[in-house]
């Protein structure tokens, strides 16, 4: 294709009408396609449809498409993954595919007609589900974490123990939430932890470490077995050395 050959003053036109058009967000999860749709107008009343797209600490891009002509053209659009969803002679809409946070930004269609112009906006915002972890800590403490997602994720538990959460932000816009708990009550021996996100909830399930009371239970235990050998071995011992003795007589 060849460049867009159009004067600053068109181009900053453009930009104002669309600058103007009504916006709606969108949330998409990263990794599936996304389709965006022009205003409804019949293509048959379209003289031109351009699509601006901006993508956040991007280069705008343009994608237009002259009807009477049937000529399509773009600038700075080296994003491959964006494009028309079938030819604009047969549909107007954008498709993303394989959605990723590099895809965040606005996206503005603008269809002119002999009646006027036709605008539709959209804020797409790129949805990251979180990878959730869990683990048992020391002396009746449990951990749960959310990494990476995006929005941050919300961890609550029950039952309701002593928690402090932390959030810890990359530089991606994904957010790592690390929820520490700990409960007091010899009787709750198992916990559980329920991650809320938008891409979908989770529920782990975690048993407590009984700390120093389980880890001297342990050690009692294991005296008792012990115990219990040398006995045997004792027995043992005594019952080969009479043997011996009655043989020997």
């Amino acid at each position: 294709m060849r460049a867009l050959g159009r004067t600053p003053a068109l181009t900053l036109l453009i930009s104002i009408h669309i600058l103007m058009s009504v916006t709606t967000t969108v949330s998409v999860q990263m990794g599936t396609n996304a389709l965006l749709c022009c205003p409804s107008i019949p293509l048959t009343k379209a003289v031109l449809i351009i699509w601006l797209i901006r993508p956040k600490g991007q280069l705008s891009c343009i994608m237009y498409y002259i009807v009477e002509i049937r000529e399509t053209d773009e600038t700075n659009c080296r994003n491959k993954s964006i494009d028309w969803t079938f030819t604009p002679d047969h549909s107007s809409d954008l498709q993303i595919s394989a959605v990723a946070l590099q895809h965040e930004g606005n996206y503005s269609c603008e269809i002119t007609t002999p009646q006027g112009n036709f605008l539709k906006g959209y804020d797409l915002q790129v949805l990251v589900p979180p990878e959730v972890t869990h683990f048992p800590g020391k002396n009746r403490t449990a951990v749960c974490e959310a990494i990476a997602g995006k929005p941050a994720a919300q961890i609550s538990w029950t039952p309701d123990g002593d928690c402090v959460t932390e959030n810890e932000s990359h530089s991606n816009g994904t957010v790592t939430v690390r929820s520490t708990c700990h409960w007091e009550q010899n009787n709750v021996s198992a916990v559980s932890c329920w991650v809320s996100h938008l891409t979908g909830n989770q529920t782990l399930f975690i048993e407590l470490n009984q700390g120093t009371i389980s880890t001297a239970a342990s050690l009692l235990t294991i005296l008792y077995v012990k115990m219990a050998l040398l006995g045997i071995i004792l027995l043992i011992v005594g019952f080969t050395f009479f043997q011996k003795r009655h043989y020997t007589r």
